[in-house]
């Protein structure tokens, strides 16, 4: 019984951790674009550089964190990531030119990448493997939550305090996520010498894992789309003059995740991907579609819970699917894979995006994106759903 007990000390207390290192990204994250704007006289597309450089730094660490956690010891690059991750956010009071700005940034999200990736490990580690998607669904919570409450304290910090004070949060939960992982207890890798022999190569394949490219891939595209509303939800919002309703729409996001959570992961692990990709793929692509032709409250948060029943659910459950497809020496690999790929998503989708919006308009760039969502209907299909049918009925004829 002990063995798929799910909601262990360990569990709780790194999930808590991921919360608060969560927290800071997306209180910067969404903070940091008008920052720029404001303090350096940033154009657009460097505000959303400035932005989204902290996924790029995740990205790049995340290649080599994969591959070398299990020898340099999950511990050593958990405890290591924090740490640079706290003094990555005392960087930020003495940044006086957008050049060192964009440094900061960049190794702020370096120390994610370390710290993150190690983390995720550790959990899939703790998870029973039998009920991996519900427990990833209930870890990925933290962060959910986080995407709630960063934006909505970020927003509320700029109308009542000064940027200064932004980093003085940030600094604090750095430290609050070191002292409460200090009472978790990380479980390192127990690998065989020909399965550590097996990971010492410098080729491609060493630094990703093959079986979890396909869902990786899906993923990426879907945070690219993603990624328009989290850096131009304000700007998008202030154009068609519902402001009031953007404050609320997080909030939405994070209560209809917190309700369809508990029952997607479970979902996953009882009926199989497909059941809960292909539903999840085209409420997005329906939220997307929704909010680029907004024109008042209602359609704002609709757009918010259909987003969040979508993206939260492909967010979590594409990270269970990623985990299954890894053999189990691999699995470190796996998760970087993934968020390889979706922090590239993420990364990428602010700069590009921040062209395309002079051009298109934030309605016909949303509009666009909702076209991209239902395409990757087809492209999961192809990549991956076309292989857990064919596994399906070979079950059954069995």
């Amino acid at each position: 019984m002990n063995q798929s007990k799910l909601w262990t000390k360990d569990f709780i207390i790194l999930s808590a951790a991921s919360f608060f290192i969560a927290l800071t990204f997306y209180l910067l994250m969404t903070s940091l674009t008008v920052y720029a704007i404001e303090q350096f006289n940033a154009s657009t597309s460097m505000a959303g550089l400035a932005s989204s450089i902290f996924i790029i730094g995740a990205l790049v660490f995340r290649v080599f964190a994969g591959k070398y956690i299990e020898f340099i010891g999950r511990n050593k690059m958990y405890y290591g990531g924090l740490l640079l991750f706290m003094i990555a956010s005392i960087l930020y009071f003495i940044v006086d030119n957008m050049s060192m700005l964009l440094f900061v940034r960049f190794l702020h999200g370096a120390a994610f990448g370390l710290s993150a990736t190690a983390m995720s490990v550790a959990v899939m580690d703790i998870i029973p493997n039998e009920r991996r998607g519900e427990g990833t669904s209930y870890y990925s919570m933290s962060i959910v939550l986080a995407t709630a409450v960063g934006p909505f304290l970020g927003l509320f910090i700029s109308q009542h305090a000064s940027f200064t004070m932004i980093f003085v949060v940030c600094l604090l939960f750095s430290v609050i996520s070191i002292v409460i992982s200090l009472f978790a207890h990380i479980p390192e890798a127990k690998l065989a010498k020909a399965q550590l022999d097996e990971m010492k190569g410098f080729q491609v394949t060493d630094f990703f894992e093959k079986r979890a490219l396909p869902i990786s891939a899906i993923i990426g595209i879907i945070a690219f789309c993603y990624s328009s509303i989290l850096s131009f939800l304000s700007a998008y919002a202030t154009e068609i003059e519902l402001t009031e309703a953007a404050s609320y729409f997080y909030i939405v996001y994070a209560v209809f995740i917190l309700i369809s959570r508990p029952f997607t992961g479970r979902l996953l692990d009882k009926r199989g991907d497909n059941v809960v990709i292909y539903p999840a793929i085209l409420l997005l692509g329906i939220g997307f579609i929704i909010f680029s032709g907004a024109h008042h409250h209602f359609t704002i948060l609709l757009a918010g819970a259909l987003i969040a029943l979508g993206f939260g659910t492909l967010q979590s459950c594409c990270q269970a699917i990623a985990v299954n497809e890894a053999l189990p020496h691999r699995i470190g690999l796996a998760i970087s894979t993934y968020f390889i790929f979706m922090d590239a998503g993420m990364g990428i989708g602010p700069f590009l995006l921040g062209f395309i919006i002079p051009v298109f308009g934030f309605r016909g760039m949303y509009t666009a994106l909702a076209l991209i969502v239902f395409v990757c209907i087809f492209l999961y299909y192809v990549l991956h759903g076309k292989k857990k049918s064919m596994n399906k009925e070979y079950s059954q004829a069995s």
